[in-house]
């Protein structure tokens, strides 16, 4: 009952929204106190004409307004007209979001692991790690995308370099937060320091890599397009950037509902994972 009263109200309070959004400017002469300049199609367009360009863009309608489906050839031909069309844009945006996600959470795993277990090596290189991390991602996009081109390669960098840190500094708190007492056990069952590493610190590890995955996932989303902004051959972020230049809202909201749902949809699988991987620990509840 509890689930199918949340599911209602967030429902409503998405029907909500969209119904202010598709008709609040025109209440605007009247109310120009409630209703903000923000509303203006003009900026973020209307709900019914997103669609309309959704539609459009992603070649499910053709110029003439008619269905594609059941047309012989008129699909292959709207994808045709373009490029960088909405399926394409996504693909490619989408596919060198995982990269990153995985090259960035791989390395700053292990290279967290590294720092994490040994006093010395994380003496030496700790300041420059975090010196480096206090540089703004946004700021190297430009340099990336100039050493490694408008391709792919640069928004798997951009990527990774936003993905890293994150996942290094979880992982590198999670190696020295390991229970000495399990480390100590396990010394004096005559496990070599590799079988101490494998059996007691990557486990206990595992909890707080896991916990950066989800804002990894996102994190490498941004990453993507950001370097896309700059330059790009393809992708999510070249549609709005060319939807931006045309002065067309409707074309822009439409790339970032899709990257919203793309965020959502990434989310959840992470979590799902999580989820089944820390099976094995106590479920928590929020009370409330």
């Amino acid at each position: 009952m509890r689930r199918a009263s949340t599911l209602f109200w967030q429902i409503l309070i998405g029907l909500g929204a969209l119904a202010l959004w598709e008709w609040g400017w025109n209440l605007h002469e009247r109310l120009p106190w409630l209703i903000p300049d923000l509303l203006d199609p003009y900026f973020v367009s209307r709900p019914s004409v997103i669609f309309q360009q959704f539609l459009s863009m992603s070649c499910l309608v053709g110029r003439d307004g008619n269905w594609t489906f059941g047309v012989d050839g008129a699909f292959a031909k709207c994808m045709s007209r373009s490029e960088n069309n909405l399926w394409i844009a996504t693909f490619v945006t989408l596919k060198n979001t995982l990269w990153g996600f995985l090259t960035g959470v791989s390395s700053g795993f292990v290279l967290g692991l590294l720092l994490g277990r040994s006093n010395r090596l994380s003496q030496i290189f700790y300041p420059y790690i975090t010196a480096f991390n206090s540089i703004p991602r946004i700021a190297l996009a430009p340099i990336i995308i100039l050493a490694f081109g408008i391709g792919d390669a640069s928004k798997v960098v951009t990527a990774w370099l936003v993905v890293v840190f994150l996942v290094f500094f979880n992982t590198f708190e999670g190696a020295r937060s390991v229970d000495r007492d399990h480390i100590n056990a396990s010394r004096l069952l005559g496990a070599s320091e590799w079988q101490v590493t494998r059996t007691v610190i990557v486990p206990s590890t595992m909890a707080w890599l896991f916990a950066s995955l989800s804002p990894a996932i996102s994190f490498s989303l941004i990453g993507v397009i950001v370097g896309e902004f700059i330059g790009a051959e393809h992708g999510i972020g070249r549609m709005i950037i060319e939807a931006e230049a045309r002065g067309e809202a409707a074309g822009m909201m439409v790339a970032v509902f899709v990257l919203m749902i793309a965020g959502v949809i990434l989310s959840a699988l992470v979590r799902r994972l999580q989820a089944y991987l820390l099976r094995w620990r106590p479920a928590q509840t929020v009370g409330g």
